[in-house]
């Protein structure tokens, strides 16, 4: 049987459509309210058969902070798929999202060498490889103090330091560390979603670029890894490096709104965060551009996809089809839902 948490999230929920194409059984530990319909509607995308599918999975309540509800959810359990994670660049709850995200995988990394798990595979994230804007970044690249400005990359580099703890202590293991993951589904959960934000119309562009990987590649990937003898190693899961007016341009072309002409620099950047923070501070308004949402957007970051290329003979989905793809599923479902 194959244990899969954090199933309600992209990555989780492609993932698990991907698994209920093999032969094993799949069991999903989920918190109580979570919307596991999210689930189904995703499956919808590419499959007449989504409920037929989506009926195979074996739900069970519980928490990665729980221990006792981690020990039944390993029971009889040979793979561990972690994608659970809180994700937020910034914000007041940073701390605790970082706390949370830790202390989790230690939990499961400690329950799955308890219960003889025969392979665990963390899904982790470039950021926690560090920052480098003067050169490709590698699964060889280190951590530095460039990075100390992002919580969120912190959260990723030391629950990884939980895998790799893991791993001295005997465990077999596999790390993915997927860039800016593009696909369908999950549109309303996040108000900064960038179909969303598009489509309501987006005028600037920030000097910044990055990896971006359709969330295919990345559920993909996971699988051959953990079927593979390759084991106790991490991997970039990155298909293209775009700046961010490229990627922007890409979107906007294919919800066919007009292109962002203007560019944000980082002095423009700072003035609206500050804003953006007085709105926080005095009316309880979510920020929209954090410190790490401005700082990451104005960096120039490339990523090196050469080893999961050469270990797996992979090939990745183009970032432009990806963008047409899933731009045409968001179109398709909002159009529906306004009718």
């Amino acid at each position: 049987m194959i244990l899969v948490t954090g199933g309600t999230g992209l990555i989780g929920s492609h993932l698990l459509y991907q698994l209920l194409h093999t032969e094993e059984r799949i069991r999903v530990l989920k918190r109580k309210g979570s919307k596991t319909e999210d689930v189904k509607n995703i499956f919808s995308y590419y499959s007449k058969n989504a409920n037929a599918l989506f009926a195979k999975i074996e739900w069970i309540d519980g928490d990665i902070m729980d221990i006792p509800s981690l020990m039944n959810a390993m029971n009889d359990v040979s793979q561990v798929y972690h994608c659970a994670a809180i994700v937020s660049l910034g914000g007041k709850n940073a701390k605790d999202m970082v706390q949370n995200n830790v202390d989790g995988t230690a939990n499961v990394v400690n329950v799955a060498i308890q219960k003889k798990i025969q392979k665990l595979c963390h899904v982790s994230s470039v950021a926690a490889l560090g920052i480098d804007d003067k050169k490709e970044i590698t699964e060889q690249s280190s951590w530095n103090d460039k990075s100390n400005f992002s919580m969120y990359a912190i959260g990723k580099y030391l629950s990884e330091n939980e895998v790799w703890r893991g791993i001295q202590e005997g465990l077999n293991a596999i790390i993915v560390n997927p860039s800016y993951v593009i696909g369908p589904g999950n549109w309303h959960r996040s108000k900064k979603d960038i179909f969303l934000t598009a489509t309501n119309g987006l005028r600037w562009y920030t000097e910044g670029s990055s990896g971006f990987v359709d969330v295919r590649n990345v559920a993909d990937c996971m699988i051959q890894l953990v079927n593979s003898s390759i084991s106790n190693e991490r991997f970039i899961l990155s298909s293209e490096n775009l700046s961010y007016k490229k990627f922007l341009e890409l979107i906007h072309i294919s919800l066919n709104r007009p292109l962002p002409t203007n560019k944000a620099g980082k002095h423009l950047l700072k003035v609206v965060r500050t804003i953006d923070g007085l709105k926080n501070l005095f009316m309880n308004s979510p920020a929209v551009i954090t410190k790490e949402i401005a700082t990451y957007s104005t960096i120039q970051l490339h990523y090196n996809n050469k080893k999961i290329k050469t270990v797996l003979n992979y090939c990745f989905i183009p970032i432009e089809q990806s963008i047409k793809e899933t731009s045409l599923h968001f179109l398709n479902e909002n159009n529906s839902s306004e009718k």
